[in-house]
């Protein structure tokens, strides 16, 4: 009897363990001065990354880094180790990848399959960025890691109450603070798919676009040699949505600096943007492409101007 009884807690047992399995992700990065040493590898392995997704998307580099030891066990975890998921990304209805499913907070959940580090790092801000909840945390300062970290939790990035926490004591336990200052031109990345070092950021052989948000939207600057065909191939979105989406007639030449939205503009601008006083050399359309409002709403809400070419500087322009 005593050896069944003992057989039989010892199951249970490691039921529980498996079924604990968001905060045995967190333990990865807690206690152990062996814990520390994968985590301060990692760290020196991957803050290039962090810091080239902060410069081009603004989340923070000890935001990225902290969530990567907290959610991947600085790349132990079986999610990472079986599907280079970094972050804990789940496959919701949107994405069309593969998937990898593990038991997770007493249910089996499916999560995201990436093909790289370097691809998990990228979806991972693209998720925060598509989000329209996350959308208050980049009105915070890069160096607020803070209200990052709360505003995560907030958010429901995690069910964990003490994600926050566990974040914060991360950052400052490894000093990540520090490379929220650093600039994305200064450094090198490696690129795990080849094992070769990418071009920095912002030059013209980097192929990468930087994505940014205007009015709730998604949109990007296109480079020198950028074209409705190049921009599709990248984004995956058909030539004639990116034609609609910037009011943008077929054969349309793209330049460099023009703004290029990445979905439907908005009828109208946010609140606290109901005017705008022209400067030198401004349009409907520019200021259209400035505060991410459909052109023909902005025609509509200033008929005045509509046949004007270049606005007069000094022109006030209702934007909602």
């Amino acid at each position: 009897m005593n050896r069944v009884f003992f057989a039989i807690c010892a199951s249970v047992f490691m039921l529980t363990s498996c079924m604990s399995g968001k905060q045995m992700t967190g333990n990865y990065a807690g206690g152990t001065s062996q814990s520390g040493d994968y985590n301060a590898r990692y760290i020196e392995t991957y803050y290039p990354m962090a810091v080239e997704q902060m410069n081009r998307h603004g989340i923070p580099a000890s935001i990225t880094l902290a969530q990567a030891l907290l959610e991947g066990g600085a790349g132990r975890s079986d999610l990472v180790q079986e599907a280079n998921n970094h972050f804990g990304v789940k496959a919701d209805k949107r994405w069309q990848g593969r998937t990898y499913s593990k038991w997770d907070n007493g249910k089996w959940c499916k999560f995201r399959v990436y093909k790289n580090t370097r691809e998990s790092y990228e979806d991972h801000s693209k998720f925060l960025i598509s989000n329209s909840r996350y959308d208050f945390l980049f009105d915070l300062k890069k160096t607020d890691y803070k209200g990052w970290a709360k505003g995560l939790k907030k958010a429901g990035y995690a069910e964990d109450s003490e994600y926050p926490t566990k974040l914060i004591n991360l950052i400052e336990r490894y000093g990540l603070q520090k490379y929220d200052s650093y600039k994305a031109s200064d450094i090198k990345v490696k690129d795990d798919t080849v094992g070769s070092v990418d071009a920095p950021i912002g030059s013209e052989s980097s192929g990468r676009h930087e994505l940014l948000k205007a009015n709730g939207l998604i949109y990007t600057v296109a480079e020198y040699g950028d074209t409705f065909e190049s921009l599709s191939a990248e984004f995956g979105i058909s030539k004639r949505k990116l034609r609609k989406y910037n009011d943008l007639y077929k054969g349309y030449a793209i330049n460099a600096g023009d703004i290029i939205y990445l979905e439907k503009k908005n009828n109208k601008a946010r609140k606290g943007n109901s005017f705008h006083t022209t400067q030198a050399g401004e349009s409907l359309y520019s200021l259209s492409q400035k505060y991410g409002i459909k052109l023909k709403k902005l025609y509509k809400m200033n008929p005045m101007y509509k046949e004007y070419a270049k606005l007069k500087v000094g022109d006030v322009i209702e934007l909602r």
